[in-house]
């Protein structure tokens, strides 16, 4: 990949001395900044701009290693074939007019991807803007000249985005506000050979890297994507466009319809320690923090849930305001966030109140107005970031700046250092005069201050600052996630020649061959196996019709709960077999009485292959809608991990009295079923539902395994 990014050579095909089109604005800004030689390739010209035109690439001398493209659609798969002619190794192409246009574009991209398959050339786009690297000042890319007319500051930011124009305007936005320096901007398009996955491991390597952003509206590769965030310590952020398609809705199984593309993928990140956000500016504004405050070896991460260490250490943050309303506000939003308002200790409280009126007391939030009156802005702000910077207690500083009037003025540069010398990231939440606000702004991000212009979007990033060790610690989890069960080969027969949905008693068999728990229960012949079944199980027991094909048995009126009796079982008994078919079965199981229930199962998705999905269940699963996905083999942290996402975790801990969860158990069937998907292709969706917990021990009482076909 490394031509794409430092060619010694690149030919322009489609280059022209039209100042009103692409082709000129590629040689324009290759001009301004490569220092590599450049190659104009056009048929109709002996010269641009100075430079020698060839009338085809097969002509361009050496070195050439990259080729940008900007020609009538048509027309690309040719130029790409004398580009393999010419041996140039990669090609950037710019071209729009294929996939995104319809069917006729369609046949275009796949002629080459067809040529990418059978030659080795890579090619990155098409739909694209190319790649702008600020560093070497590189623009392979038709955005406009007025790019240079800003200065190229180079950060540690790196963006992969999947659409064009997008690309341009983060630059353009970034460069312009001066409030996020950037490495590089890799704008993909429709992915018809370089992906994702191919910078994204690039950047991982890059020296000049240090955070990667990234805004994709489909992962072509889910499992090679997770691999590559696991095999580096570099924070990611992710911005998914299209989360609302429904992608597998309508599958058989109520895992599958919890899962659509946007619930397996959220898992997966999770999984790989990937941060995501939810919209444009948060990414930047989450990259630009993480690239301010990486991750310090001391740093200590939040324990995770069922490690035995409780809910582990929050970020500790001290808010220092010139106004108490926005201290308020801002101990909302920290509360909200998972953050926590420092616990003040008395030196730093003394310390503070030199600079404050007698009749004013101290406390986090802190409202310095009264300070200021008394001391200054300077003297107020100074001493109190002094003060919380030597807190042992304090984690990060929230500073709240107004500029452009009533004499709130601060020395950024004394305040930074502070901050720095103790080690703390210091945030600000800044308002102002226009003019004065965006310079305070960029001196203040230049001293090392994380600005931003809204409350809520300060904590933000104070979270994804104080999580991301969390979300790093994630990646090691993996390590030893290999699939440990094995199925016993008379159940792998069981399975052979079937397709669609195997009953519910055949599903458990198979899960209890697993080591995972499941409900005493048997088959039933005659009414009077029934009773004798019910006697040994204890009343009250559950009857079940296992109806050939019909799956959800509770809506075709075929589950009988409560049976405390004789006759109560011939009742039910005649009552199910007059409903369903011949071939129909009884199932006596015990009853059992649950605290909670919850549903535990398996998909193959298209990018990550098996997922193991664990959540709220019952007939009420669909609706609450807390489910997290992950994706198999997992790891007993992972599991563990998994469980912790799960929003309901006052019920897991035991609610009202209810024992809690038993986490170690839950998780190993977590893994077990990842295990059973990973060693049985065969197997499309497992959905275990309800898994119900009693006095804390999980049991699977209802349950189907789905096969492909």
């Amino acid at each position: 990949m490394d031509f794409f990014f430092n060619p010694r050579g690149i030919a322009v095909i489609g280059a022209t001395p039209s100042k009103t089109k692409g082709g000129y604005a590629i040689l324009k800004n290759l001009m301004t900044g490569f220092t590599g030689k450049i190659y104009p390739v056009n048929p109709r010209y002996k010269e641009i701009e100075g430079l020698t035109c060839y009338d085809s690439v097969r002509r361009v001398p050496d070195p050439a290693d990259l080729a940008i493209v900007f020609i009538p659609a048509a027309m690309v798969p040719q130029a790409i074939l004398e580009c393999v002619e010419r041996e140039i190794p990669g090609v950037i192409i710019e071209s729009g007019g294929f996939a995104e246009t319809g069917e006729e574009g369609l046949v275009l991209q796949e002629s080459l991807k067809q040529i990418a398959e059978e030659t080795g050339i890579r090619l990155w786009g098409p739909n694209c803007m190319g790649l702008v690297d600020t560093v070497r000042k590189h623009v392979f890319s038709f955005a406009a000249q007025s790019i240079w007319n800003e200065n190229f500051v180079p950060g540690k930011v790196s963006l992969i985005v999947q659409s064009g124009m997008l690309s341009g305007v983060f630059l353009i936005d970034a460069m312009t506000h001066g409030t996020l320096n950037i490495s590089k901007v890799c704008s993909i398009g429709n992915k018809v050979d370089v992906d994702e996955c191919d910078i994204l491991e690039y950047l991982m390597n890059d020296p000049e890297t240090a955070v990667i952003g990234l805004y994709l509206e489909s992962v072509v590769n889910g499992r090679r994507f997770m691999q590559i965030c696991r095999s580096s310590q570099k924070p990611v952020v992710l911005l998914r466009g299209g989360k609302s398609e429904k992608g597998a809705k309508a599958a058989m199984s109520h895992t599958a319809s919890l899962a659509g593309n946007n619930a397996v993928i959220s898992g997966a990140m999770a999984q790989a320690g990937v941060l995501e956000a939810s919209d444009f500016r948060q990414m930047m504004d989450i990259c630009r923090a993480l690239s301010m405050f990486p991750p310090r070896q001391s740093d200590t991460p939040s324990p995770l849930w069922g490690e035995g260490r409780g809910e582990g250490t929050k970020g500790r943050i001290a808010v220092l305001t010139y106004s108490g309303g926005a201290g308020i506000v801002s101990s909302d939003f920290i509360d909200a966030s998972g953050l926590e308002l420092s616990e003040l200790s008395p030196e730093t409280l003394s310390a503070m109140k030199t600079v404050f009126p007698d009749w004013m007391p101290v406390s986090n939030p802190v409202d310095l107005w009264p300070a200021v009156e008394l001391n200054g802005a300077k003297k107020a702000y100074e001493t109190a970031v002094n003060a919380v910077c030597a807190d042992a207690d304090v984690d990060a500083v929230f500073l709240h700046i107004f500029v452009g009037g009533f004499d709130l003025s601060l020395e950024v540069a004394s305040v930074a250092k502070m901050a720095k010398d103790a080690g703390k990231p210091i945030f600000c939440f800044l308002l102002g005069e226009r003019e004065e606000a965006y310079q305070f702004h960029k001196h203040a991000q230049e001293m090392g201050i994380a600005v931003f212009r809204e409350l809520n979007r300060s904590v933000e990033c104070i979270k994804a600052v104080f999580e991301q060790k969390k979300l790093l610690e994630r990646r090691k989890f993996a390590v030893s996630a290999v699939a440990g069960v094995l199925l016993p080969e008379k159940w792998i027969e069981a399975m052979k020649g079937k397709k669609g949905s195997l009953d519910e008693h055949l599903s458990k068999r198979i899960l209890s061959a697993c080591k995972i728990p499941v409900v005493e229960e048997k088959v039933a012949a005659t009414v009077e196996d029934a009773m004798s079944l019910a006697s040994a199980f204890g009343f009250p027991v559950v009857m079940k019709g296992l109806s050939p094909g019909k799956m959800h048995k509770t809506e075709l009126g075929l589950v009988r709960l409560g049976i405390s009796s004789d006759d109560a079982v011939k009742t039910n008994f005649e009552s199910l077999k007059a409903a369903m078919p011949e071939s129909g079965r009884i199932l006596i199981q015990k009853q059992i009485q649950g605290d909670l229930e919850l549903i535990v199962g398996l998909i193959r998705d298209p990018q990550f292959g098996p997922c193991v999905m664990c959540g709220l269940g019952g007939v009420l699963t669909e609706i609450l809608d807390d489910a997290v996905f992950g994706v198999a083999p997992l790891s007993r942290a992972e599991a563990l991990d998994m469980i912790g996402r799960l929003k309901t975790q006052k019920l897991l801990n035991g609610f009202r009295g209810a024992a809690p969860v038993d986490r170690e158990m839950l998780a190993q069937i977590l893994m077990c079923v990842g295990d059973l998907g990973c060693i049985c292709p065969q197997i499309k969706e497992i959905d275990i539902n309800p898994l119900i917990i009693s006095k804390g021990k999980p049991t699977a009482v209802d349950a189907l395994v789905i096969l492909n076909g």
